[in-house]
């Protein structure tokens, strides 16, 4: 027997449980088996937060299975211990579902020679699955009165919180600081962003979503942080905190930093290293392409022309264009490192000279235009530039004193 809504809300609660797990707008709707206009719609409808429960419902609940298969014991002439025996419930289940879902049903009977004379009305009682299912869905995820339509004084101390710029968070710790001994003067932020997103609710003005820093009427679905991660996960790559410790000392040379810098819309880039120890500088001239292979090509020519002992480690952040990275290390005796996610810090040497090097590609312009002399050029100028964390010195200098007078290891002294 069809259940159509049954369907639509299967539908839609595979949806919100893709993008739980971290499938963006298009991978959702396949998953749910819809189109993405359609997917689209069901987040401008709800604003973003989700519309349903994404849980299965539970199996101690009667499901649109369990209904289907009590309609057929009715049909049959089951009694109510009989089908609860069949669906392993108790009979009082049954009972209180047919009771619940059974409706009136009047038809009439034609006389025996097909004629209207003598009709009979027959009166009996029906109970159909798709319609007891619906009745349940809707019972379940029925409109209910939120927190902030009961409490209308709740309401306006929010409702003119946000019209300050407060952001729902700042909003839910200020309430209890301001009101300690009001409980019901307290809210969570997820049910403020819930009233500003869902249309229909009413609590709080539509156009408040406009003083949120974002200013977005629709919430974004945000992937967990392990989707995220693993989703964005370069094969074999070896974590920062392996590298040794001499390269957090900058007394030996040869441990670079390196990113792209990237042009407008991130069609063009600019390949950076830096030497930990001489904030010494390469530039990688990328004109047509800064994916996987051209980043590696472009590696392993800039590296073959430096001496061995300038080759240690690289470390990079987790970029798609160092998905290479095996075979860059192959080439040129480079071990390589990769940033934790979102910790720029971690190669703050290569951040502090992009900002530098910024200065002479600015943001939101073509690089593919630049040439390679010309990059050639803006290094020789950072290399020969005073730096006040060398004592003044050039990094080109800092190089050149470190190549000729390289440090000495330390050796352990015995009484």
């Amino acid at each position: 027997m069809a259940d159509p809504r049954g369907q639509l809300r299967r539908e839609i609660r595979r949806f919100w449980g893709a993008l739980g797990s971290g499938s963006d707008l298009g991978e959702a709707a396949g998953e749910a088996g819809v189109a993405v206009r359609t997917a689209y719609r069901w987040m401008r409808e709800c604003g973003g937060v989700r519309a349903i429960r994404v849980e299965e419902p539970s199996a101690y609940r009667v499901g649109f299975e369990d209904r289907e298969r009590i309609a057929f014991g009715l049909a049959a002439g089951w009694s109510f211990t009989a089908i609860g025996r069949e669906l392993c419930r108790p009979t009082s289940t049954v009972t209180r579902e047919v009771r619940l879902n059974m409706r009136h049903r009047r038809s009439r009977r034609v006389g025996y020679d097909g004629s209207l004379r003598g009709i009979d009305w027959i009166h009996d009682w029906e109970y159909l699955p798709s319609r007891a299912q619906l009745r349940a869905e809707n019972a379940a995820n029925r409109k209910q009165q939120t927190k902030l339509t009961a409490n209308p004084r709740l309401a306006e101390e929010i409702q003119s919180r946000l019209d300050r710029e407060d952001s729902p968070e700042q909003i839910a710790h200020r309430l209890r600081i301001d009101f300690p001994d009001e409980e019901e003067m307290r809210v969570s932020h997820e049910t403020i962003y819930k009233e500003l997103y869902v249309q229909g609710r009413g609590a709080l003005r539509r156009d408040l979503h406009q003083k949120l820093r974002t200013g977005r009427a629709v919430r974004r679905p945000r992937s967990t942080v392990g989707a995220r991660q693993e989703r964005g996960r370069i094969a074999g790559m070896v974590n920062i905190s392996e590298r040794p410790e001499e390269v957090e000392g900058r007394a030996v040379p040869g441990h670079w930093e390196g990113d792209l810098i990237c042009g407008s819309n991130n069609a063009s880039a600019i390949g950076t290293l830096v030497e930990r120890a001489t904030r010494y500088v390469m530039l990688l001239h990328l004109p047509t392409a800064h994916g996987a292979d051209a980043v590696q090509d472009a590696m392993v020519e800039a590296m073959s022309r430096l001496p061995q002992q300038l080759r240690r480690t690289l470390t990079w952040d987790q970029g798609k264009e160092m998905s290479n990275h095996v075979q860059i290390t192959a080439a040129t005796d480079l071990d390589i490192y990769f940033c934790d996610p979102h910790s720029p810090w971690q190669r703050g040497t290569n951040e502090n000279t992009n900002g530098l090097l910024r200065q002479y590609f600015p943001k939101g312009t073509d690089l593919s235009g630049y040439t390679a002399d010309y990059l050639e050029f803006v290094a020789t100028r950072l290399n020969t530039r005073p730096r006040k964390t060398l004592d003044w010195r050039t990094p080109a200098e800092a190089l050149d004193e470190l190549l000729s007078n390289p440090p000495q290891p330390a050796v352990a002294v015995t009484a």
